[in-house]
């Protein structure tokens, strides 16, 4: 900042005034100014920058797998709503690991980023301890927990499970099965609970022998589908809570020769990609990850400013995508 001073023949506040834009500087010396830094390739230590005015211009987004179809949705839209607002992303992949997540958020504190979004483990985890004890503004993006005083923006993940519930059921499916997420977090019950309850209007059901529990990969739906019809060889209609554990099932019905959807019925939740790629194409529940994400940092940039106190939920809603993987009994 001294030699662009010096070239441009001004004091190094009037330089500093250029740069942060925040005190007006007549015409003539702003274009000094401006030829001397570009002149001088100078580049703004923003580090001390963010020291001085107590804003980093960075946020912290954890998440369980960087490389998840589903996550890497996240990552997309809220670092083009972040960076669209000026900000930057500081991404962790804390791989469902409750040591990970912790170490990662207290790291994102002791950065002094801007603020976290964050999908935790699973609800039992000790996070949030790490939380309480800073001043930084958090939300919760996918996995909330109910009545938790924390700001977070997620799917109605009870009518997402409904909506599959009254699709299936609405086609005639009476003998069905469930692969979930991990039942340790709370949208994947909530997800179970809004199928079952569709599917009772039905007069169908899903009992405990019915629902096979995954880990929304890909392996876990291949297991899931053998596991289901080795208890229900007669099944007809399987929902897997997400669109990779739906691929998986889908390979195993392809291994033992059943056919989707004249031998049994197949749906899926997300509406990644590779729904619409595969061969027959995936019927799903589809969450608006974008509108999600541009929420999620609208309210934690709100929280920062002083602008917003919401320790709430805010509920998005799912919508049927309706493709050729299910059809009538």
């Amino acid at each position: 900042m001294k030699d662009v001073a010096k070239l441009a023949n001004v004091s190094e506040s009037t330089v500093s005034r250029v740069i942060n834009r925040n005190i007006p500087v007549d015409t003539s010396t702003r274009r000094r100014v401006e030829a001397a830094i570009q002149k001088l390739d100078y580049k703004p230590n923003l580090l001390a920058k963010g020291l001085r005015i107590k804003r980093s211009h960075l946020i912290g987004l954890v998440v369980p797998e960087i490389v998840h179809h589903t996550f890497s949705s996240f990552i997309q839209y809220i670092e083009e709503s972040a960076v669209s607002r000026g900000y930057n992303l500081i991404i962790g992949n804390h791989k469902d690991d409750p040591g990970l997540e912790e170490s990662f958020i207290d790291m994102l504190v002791r950065r002094n980023v801007d603020g976290i979004i964050f999908t935790r483990v699973s609800d039992e985890n000790g996070v949030m301890k790490v939380i309480d004890r800073t001043r930084v503004p958090v939300v919760v993006i996918d996995r909330a927990v109910e009545r938790e005083q924390l700001a977070s923006v997620v799917l109605d993940n009870y009518k997402a499970g409904a909506l599959a519930g009254e699709h299936l059921g609405g086609l005639g499916h009476r003998v069905l099965g469930c692969v979930t997420g991990p039942l340790k977090i709370a949208l994947s019950r909530e997800r179970l609970a809004g199928f079952r309850d569709a599917l009772a209007r039905h007069g169908a059901s899903v009992d405990d022998d019915s629902v096979f529990e995954g880990d929304f990969k890909f392996e876990s739906g291949v297991r899931g589908a053998a596991a289901l019809l080795e208890r229900h060889p007669r099944m007809t209609a399987i929902w897997a809570q997400n669109d990779l554990m739906a691929v998986g099932v889908l390979k195993h019905l392809q291994n033992i020769g059943r056919a989707v959807p004249r031998d049994m019925s197949l749906m899926g939740m997300d509406d990644i990609i590779l729904a619409r790629m595969i061969t027959p194409a995936l019927t799903t529940v589809t969450q608006p990850f974008e509108q999600i994400c541009e929420k999620a940092v609208e309210l934690l940039l709100a929280l920062k400013e002083g602008e917003s106190t919401f320790s709430g939920r805010i509920t998005m809603d799912p919508d049927l995508i309706v493709r050729d993987s299910t059809s009538a009994i």
